[in-house]
């Protein structure tokens, strides 16, 4: 009887720490004002090169007239029972939408004067297909824009309605009127090292756009790790 009690010990035990695996990130925020502004956003849902990244970098001083950020983040190993209802096929994914109207201006208070221009800086990284994509904008005199980006990651050996050989999706909808400097690219490597190119990865392929003035910017990218992925696409309901 005791030896069955350390069996079950040891199974509850197991079970606690796959559930305490999962790890699930969400914030939305809404902002509005005048004065300096600096914003960093840091997720990552494997450690080391693996899984998805997303760093948000953001800074400068003026009116923020408008500013309203959701994020939802979760790795989610294989065999929990947790559902997501639109994308429980996801092991592990990012959801991000940003909506800025920033404006610049100096400002002073008693600690000091804030002269920046502003700089919005975004960097997604899908380490399971081999899939980056980065918008920033620099020396921003005007800044207005709407990202909405998704990433995720699939585990085909314990899906039911993922074709195996969909590994995972990288997703942008891009949108920005811009008065300053505009660096806009991605590029799409395959994952696994190749040794005929001595351990690196072969690219099979990059868009880069650097942008100096006043631009109006559209741009919708797609990095799937097959065609296939089409058909499991996850609808993402954007800020409102």
């Amino acid at each position: 009887m005791k030896r069955e009690f350390i069996v079950l010990a040891v199974i509850v035990m197991a079970l606690v720490g796959m559930a305490g695996a999962a790890n699930y990130m969400y914030e939305k925020s809404s902002v509005k004002g005048v004065g300096y502004r600096s914003l960093e956003i840091v997720i990552s849902t494997q450690t080391g090169f693996n899984g998805q990244k997303l760093v948000e970098k953001q800074s400068g001083s003026g009116n923020v007239i408008t500013s309203r950020i959701e994020l939802e983040a979760e790795r989610q190993p294989a065999g929990l029972s947790c559902v997501w209802p639109t994308g429980s096929d996801a092991m592990d994914y990012i959801n991000f939408t940003s909506e800025q109207e920033l404006e610049y201006m100096p400002v002073s208070y008693q600690t000091g004067t804030y002269d920046q221009k502003w700089v919005d800086k975004l960097c997604v990284q899908n380490y399971k297909i081999g899939a980056v994509l980065t918008e920033m904008y620099t020396h921003a005199e005007h800044l207005q824009k709407t990202t909405e980006i998704k990433t995720r990651g699939y585990n085909n050996n314990t899906l039911t309605n993922v074709p195996a050989c969909c590994t995972g999706v990288l997703e942008a909808n891009l949108n920005s009127n811009v008065i300053g400097v505009a660096h806009i690219g991605w590029i799409s490597r395959d994952p696994t090292a190749d040794p005929q190119l001595k351990g690196r990865h072969a690219e099979y392929g990059r868009s880069v756009e650097d942008l100096t003035g006043v631009f109006s910017i559209e741009k919708f990218i797609q990095l799937w790790g097959n065609s296939t992925c089409g058909a499991i696409s996850v609808d993402w309901l954007p800020c409102v």
